[in-house]
C-alpha cells in the first residue's frame, strides 16, 4: 500500500513500510488539496491547477484547469464524466477521461454567484470546493461553495438550483452515502456573505439530507468543536463517516492550549457519534487539516495534520504515526 499526501508546498509518497524520516517527493506544486483515483488515472488538484498520474503516483502531468486552484475532482460511476471544482468558484467537466476540458458556464452564471466569497479582509473569491456526482445517475450534481451554499443541478449542468443546510452558506466538504444516493452529508463552518455568524449549535457542523439536497437537518447536536472540515465516508458497511472539527477556521498547533480538535465516526447517518481520539488527541494540540478513508481496514482512515504528520487511525481510536516533517498535509489518498 502507497499513502500520497498532499502538502501546502508539494506532493509526497510515503513508503509502504511507515518510516517517519522519508516521505518521497514526487510533484513540486504548492496547495495540493485534492488526491483522487478515477479507474486507472490519479488526479491532484493544487493552486496552480489539475495534474494526472498514470503509474500510482510516482510521476505527474499537467492536466489541464491552468489558472485556477482545484479543490475536489470527481466522476460519475464508470469515470464519465468527470468534473472538477475551482478557485475562484467555477465548475469544469471532462468527456474524454481528462484529456480536454471546458467550463460549464451556467454554473456561475446562476445569479447568487456574484455575491460568492469569503469573508475576510481584503474579501477573496468564492470556493467551489466539494463535488458530488450521484453514482446512480451523472446528471445530478451538488457543488458545495465556500461561502455560498451548495448549487444543485438534476441535468448535468444545464440549470441550478441553491440549497443553504440550515441556512448556512458556508460549505466545507459534501459526502454521499455510498449505498443511499439520495442521502447526503455537507460540512459547515460559521462564514456567511456579510461576516461571520455566532459560534453557537446550529451554526456550524455536520448537516444531513435524505432527498438529495433539498432539505436538510442538523445532525451535530451536542458534538463540540462545531466547526467541521475534513470529512470523508467509508464505502464499506457500515459506512463510517468520519468529521474532523474545531474551535474555529483558525485553530491551529500555535494556539494556546494548541488547535484543540477533534475527529468524530458515525456509523448510522449522523444520528450519534464517538470520538476517535486517543489520549493524545482528545482534544488535538494540532489540527487536522487531509482526511482519507483506508482501502484495506474497515473503518480506519489515515488522517494529516497541520504540523505535517501522518496517522493511521483504527476503528477504535488506535493512532500509528506514519510521517511526520511534512510541510501542512492537506489531503491524502491511500491506495
Amino acid at each position: 500500500m502507497t499513502i500520497l499526501a498532499g502538502t501546502s508546498r508539494g506532493l509526497f509518497a510515503l513508503p509502504e513500510i511507515p518510516d517517519e524520516a522519508c516521505p518521497q517527493p514526487v510533484l513540486n506544486e504548492r496547495g495540493v488539496r485534492e488526491l483522487v483515483a478515477i479507474n486507472s488515472r490519479l488526479y491532484a488538484g493544487a493552486a496552480t491547477g489539475l495534474f494526472a498520474s498514470n503509474d500510482a503516483g510516482m510521476t505527474w502531468q499537467n492536466a489541464g484547469i491552468e489558472g485556477r486552484a482545484v479543490w475536489q475532482v470527481r466522476a460519475g460511476r464508470d469515470g464519465m464524466p468527470i468534473y472538477a471544482a475551482t478557485e475562484p468558484a467555477g465548475l469544469f467537466r471532462s468527456d474524454d477521461a481528462g484529456q480536454h476540458w471546458r467550463e460549464v458556464t451556467s454554473f456561475t452564471a446562476f445569479p447568487e454567484a456574484a455575491n460568492w466569497c469569503v469573508p475576510v479582509e481584503p474579501r477573496l473569491p468564492g470556493r467551489a470546493r466539494a463535488l458530488i456526482v450521484d453514482q446512480d445517475d451523472p446528471r445530478r450534481i451538488r457543488v458545495g461553495v465556500e461561502v455560498g451554499g451548495i448549487m444543485s443541478s438534476d441535468d448535468g449542468g444545464e440549470s441550478w438550483r441553491l440549497d443553504l443546510p440550515g441556512q448556512n452558506p458556508d460549505i466545507h466538504m459534501l459526502s454521499a452515502h455510498p449505498a443511499r444516493s439520495a442521502v447526503l452529508f455537507a460540512s459547515t463552518g460559521y462564514g456567511r456573505l456579510d461576516g461571520v455568524a455566532p459560534m453557537i449549535e446550529g451554526n456550524a457542523g455536520v448537516f444531513r439530507s435524505e432527498d438529495g439536497g433539498v432539505n436538510w437537518t442538523y445532525a451535530w447536536r451536542g458534538v463540540t468543536p462545531r466547526y467541521s472540515r475534513p470529512m470523508c465516508i467509508d464505502a464499506r458497511p457500515p459506512y463510517g463517516l468520519t468529521v474532523a472539527s474545531a474551535p474555529n477556521a483558525f485553530s491551529n498547533f500555535k494556539d494556546a492550549g494548541g488547535a484543540q480538535a477533534m475527529l468524530f465516526r458515525s456509523e448510522d447517518c449522523g444520528a450519534s457519534w464517538r470520538s476517535l481520539g486517543d489520549a493524545a488527541h482528545s482534544p488535538s494540540p494540532v489540527n487536522f487539516l487531509g482526511l482519507a478513508p483506508h482501502p484495506s481496514t474497515p473503518g480506519a482512515v489515515v488522517v494529516g495534520t497541520d504540523t505535517g504528520e501522518v496517522w493511521l487511525v483504527s476503528d477504535n481510536g488506535e493512532w500509528q504515526r506514519l510521517a511526520i516533517g511534512l510541510p501542512p498535509v492537506l489531503s491524502l489518498l491511500a491506495q
